[in-house]
């Protein structure tokens, strides 16, 4: 590699000693030979001379036979994971010619092709965590807030985040941990060596691989990928171009000067690395399990759409990878079996900010008080390596939000003023009543708490109680209330003779409440950070009046789900309402086009710590078969 254009340079400055009138010196002693690779590279992609079949020879089979004598008689396996690949798509790859080495291995009946689904996190970080360690739970999104850890924001991509959260999955024992070899992955799956992981990033030991030799022991391989960058930073310029005249729809009305790096940053550089290491490995035959990931169909469907032009381009080249490795496993010393796996699969459709006008953020924000601040994270373009924070964007959007805030806070500030003195007088007032309220409570038969929960069984085995909630249970009006929660059940109450007083002793409305909502693909997460544990919905009812009502109204909402103290976890959506633990529908059942296994999804993301306050999916278009993204991604996946 580097070592080579450094003896190119020498032998290039000694040759000029002894040839009158030629002189070479300074930069040019690494530029000329740079600029030889370059052009045998570029006339080898133009002529598509295959100089893998060199490589073998002349670099990595001399070279492992030194090391590597001994045949290996036991099998070993190298699963290939197309990140982001759906079954459909896949299916349409096949049928239109774009994958022809999978399809032959297909017709050849050497591979078998099978569906599987996914949690009701569909994304890299769940799905990669349950195939490499076969754990992934707590992991309810790409990022999430952990209350008990100081409000801490865990993102999937984060680097000291992405090593925590293998740690807490892992137990020694994942996929890789029998020498196993980790390429291109967000998790190590417990390898002992492992290249370009995610979660391995701060370990030297990853700089120490003698992997890195199989990638730049020639200077073509450097070339070639330089060459391969720019034409595809050529494609996607070309379609952009397309999208706009065109016309194509869904589309992405920017996609941003950083984008042309890290799409050909996946679908070039990432590829092309992942392929030489996976040779070299096949080659020297010494790991018993490789796994690698090949993200760049999903970094380009996510900007480009699921089946684009440049999606399928994108599947074409990985198709090409497999017919190299394949390639390879012919010289290898050991039998290596191939496996094609995907993570997960995406979605189409148009964004929900796009369709409805307003950012899942904005929704929320017109739903609360408007003393309440929000902070959202509703991006993940860099959603495999690493996260982009730039504040200018995110400035430029809420001007016109901080100057209603300032308009409200000096009207605010006014309206304070002048309730001061009505406030003291209601004061007065309150303690007298206060007062009176104790012996009522104390006459009462049931003094009701909102919390704790150890109280509900008592509440729950009286006869009359329990005929009081499950009435309740079926008055779908009673939810769909913006009356604060237990005003609604002492009003209930007093109807029905229960002599039941609710009081609101752990619930308070918090004026400076801070509110956090964070976007994985279809899949909103809702957390109130004043609030050290996952609130339920009665304090969220009598806390923010209206809000959940607001959310499962919208008609880009799906479904919304919350923990009630009383009735356990509930779903709503418009009117609709399930109650999740008895599979008891009161309404439309509104989440049957979800796919049949969606109660046991949500039930078991139920079951995660860190669960957002409320849980919101977007709706599905069933007709056109499409989902709403909370991000701006026309290609989205994280909910269902």
């Amino acid at each position: 590699g580097f070592g080579t254009f450094l003896i190119d340079g020498i032998l290039l400055y000694i040759i000029s000693l002894f040839i009158p009138g030629v002189y070479i010196s300074g930069i040019s002693l690494f530029s000329i030979p740079l600029l030889i690779a370059l052009i045998s590279s570029l006339l080898s992609i133009i002529l598509n001379i295959d100089d893998d079949t060199s490589y073998y020879h002349n670099i990595l089979e001399k070279e492992m036979k030194m090391i590597y004598s001994k045949e290996i008689d036991m099998d070993g396996f190298i699963f290939l994971e197309i990140d982001g690949l759906s079954h459909s798509t896949l299916m349409k790859a096949l049928e239109n010619g774009d994958m022809p080495t999978l399809s032959k291995w297909i017709e050849d009946g050497s591979h078998k092709l099978a569906k599987w689904e996914t949690d009701l996190s569909s994304q890299t970080s769940s799905s990669q965590a349950g195939i490499l360690h076969g754990n992934n739970s707590n992991i309810p999104a790409f990022r999430w807030i952990e209350k008990e850890n100081d409000n801490r924001v865990i993102s999937s991509n984060g680097r000291d985040n992405s090593e925590l959260i293998e740690k807490r999955i892992s137990n020694g024992k994942g996929l890789l941990s029998n020498n196993g070899a980790s390429r291109s992955n967000l998790f190590s799956g417990d390898a002992d060596d492992h290249i370009l992981t995610f979660s391995k990033f701060t370990q030297l030991s990853s700089i120490n691989s003698s992997s890195w030799y199989y990638l730049y022991s020639k200077p073509y391989v450097i070339a070639r990928i330089l060459i391969l960058f720019i034409f595809d930073m050529i494609m996607e310029l070309g379609s952009r171009i397309r999208h706009l005249f065109k016309n194509i729809q869904p589309r992405l009305k920017w996609r941003g000067l950083p984008y042309y790096v890290a799409r050909a940053g996946t679908n070039v550089a990432m590829r092309e690395a992942t392929t030489f290491t996976i040779i070299g490995d096949i080659v020297a035959g010494q790991y018993n399990v490789i796994y690698a990931t090949y993200m760049g169909y999903d970094e380009i469907a996510h900007h480009s759409g699921v089946e684009d032009y440049d999606s399928f381009y994108a599947l074409r080249q990985i198709d090409k990878q497999f017919k190299r490795l394949e390639k390879a496993t012919m010289k290898a010393k050991r039998n290596y079996r191939i496996i094609v796996l995907s993570d997960h699969g995406q979605s189409k459709g148009t964004t929900f900010k796009q369709k409805y006008e307003i950012s899942l953020n904005d929704l929320v924000e017109g739903l609360l008080p408007d003393e309440i601040t929000i902070h959202s994270i509703l991006h993940s373009n860099d959603d495999h390596f690493r996260e982009k924070y730039s504040l200018k964007p995110y400035v430029e959007d809420n001007l016109e939000k901080v100057d209603r805030r300032i308009e409200r806070s000096i009207d605010n500030t006014r309206e304070r003023i002048d309730n001061t003195k009505e406030k003291l007088d209601s004061r007065i007032d309150n303690t007298k009543e206060r007062i009176d309220n104790t012996k009522e409570r104390i006459d009462s038969r049931l003094d009701f708490e909102i919390n704790p929960r150890e109280r509900f069984n008592e509440i729950k085995s009286n006869s009359a109680t329990y005929e009081y909630f499950e009435r309740l249970k079926k008055d779908r009006t009673f939810f769909n209330n913006d009356e604060p929660f237990t005003k609604r059940l002492n009003n209930v109450s007093k109807d029905l003779n229960l002599n039941i007083r609710f009081s609101n002793k752990t619930t308070v409305s918090r004026e400076t409440a801070q509110a956090i909502v964070l976007a994985s693909g279809n899949l909103g997460l809702i957390y109130f950070t004043d609030w050290s544990n996952r609130m339920t919905y009665e304090q969220i009812e009598d806390a923010f009046p209206g809000l959940l009502n607001g959310l499962a109204h919208h008609e880009g909402i799906g479904f919304v789900m919350v923990k009630s103290e009383i009735y356990d976890t509930i779903v709503f959506s418009d009117d609709d309402v399930l109650y999740l633990d008895s599979e008891e529908y009161y309404g439309n059942h509104f989440l049957e086009k979800y796919g049949e296994n969606i109660i046991n999804k949500l039930k078991r993301t139920d079951s995660f710590d860190h669960l957002p306050d409320i849980l919101v999916n977007s709706e599905y278009d069933i007709e056109n078969d499409e989902v709403y993204a909370f991000e701006e991604l026309i290609g989205s996946h994280g909910g269902a």
